[in-house]
């Protein structure tokens, strides 16, 4: 078995959402491996202290500032990655919302932002991606960030909890498809991460952070560096009989 199974040298990886948080994370970890990232999400600054930072590691960086519940950016994303960096190996679908809302009180507008967002956007985005991976004959991965919530719903995620969801059957819709170009398509379902996105859920101290913490059998919430071991697995030839999973880094949670 060779000791280089998990090198991603060579490869270009896109990463949404790559500004902070579990994408600015996984964005790093595949620079570490040897990966060329393209950093896309709606900040430009941030996406630019991330390139600094693959930068300083000896690979490339490309800054991509979009908005992916555009459709007409996808394409961009797309095109200007393979002309910059000359290829696409991996795609991270990390880019996602979050709105606070029970059933009852979920609006169309909320429920349209949070499923093209989380849903619609990561479809097409791959549809994109898979294209280029099987028009270079070398088939590819792309990783999926659902969430534990995609099975174990929670309360006031009217609309979150089914865009996670449909994700979560979307990554075996690709995979069951895609196989025969090899082209991969998993999931990584965190749980309870320490993100922007969900302080406002973490600052819930009697009604979510401290009973949710409880559930957690390895005692903690998660960082967003918890991720980076996983997506590198399946970026890598380490998971190259892998398809159609989703794979839980979420502390035992659901367990």
């Amino acid at each position: 078995m060779s000791k280089n199974l998990f090198s991603l040298v060579g490869k270009v990886a896109i990463v949404t959402g790559a500004g902070r948080g579990i994408g600015k994370s996984i964005a790093l970890g595949f620079a570490e491996y040897g990966a060329d990232v393209a950093l896309c999400s709606r900040s430009e600054e941030e996406l630019d202290r991330v390139a600094e930072d693959i930068k300083g590691m000896g690979r490339k960086a490309l800054v991509i500032p979009a908005d992916i519940v555009d459709m007409s950016e996808l394409d961009r994303i797309v095109t200007e990655t393979k002309t910059v960096l000359g290829r696409i190996d991996v795609l991270v679908n990390n880019a996602g919302t979050l709105i606070e809302s029970t059933a009852l009180e979920t609006n169309e507008g909320d429920w349209n932002l949070v499923m093209n967002t989380n849903a619609k956007a990561p479809f097409f985005l791959s549809q994109k991606t898979a294209r280029v991976m099987i028009e270079q004959g070398e088939g590819g991965s792309i990783i999926n960030i659902t969430s534990e919530v995609a099975d174990k719903v929670e309360v006031n995620l009217g609309a979150y909890c089914p865009s996670k969801a449909a994700l979560h059957n979307i990554t075996k819709v690709l995979a069951r498809e895609w196989g025969r170009y090899k082209v991969r398509v998993n999931s990584l379902a965190p749980c309870f991460v320490d993100t922007v996105l969900n302080q406002p859920l973490f600052a819930k101290k009697e009604e979510f952070y401290l009973p949710k913490l409880k559930g957690v059998p390895l005692g903690r919430h998660s960082i967003a560096e918890d991720l980076v071991g996983a997506a590198i697995f399946l970026a890598s030839s380490a998971s190259c009989y892998i398809t159609g999973t989703t794979t839980l880094v979420d502390g035992g949670y659901t367990v």
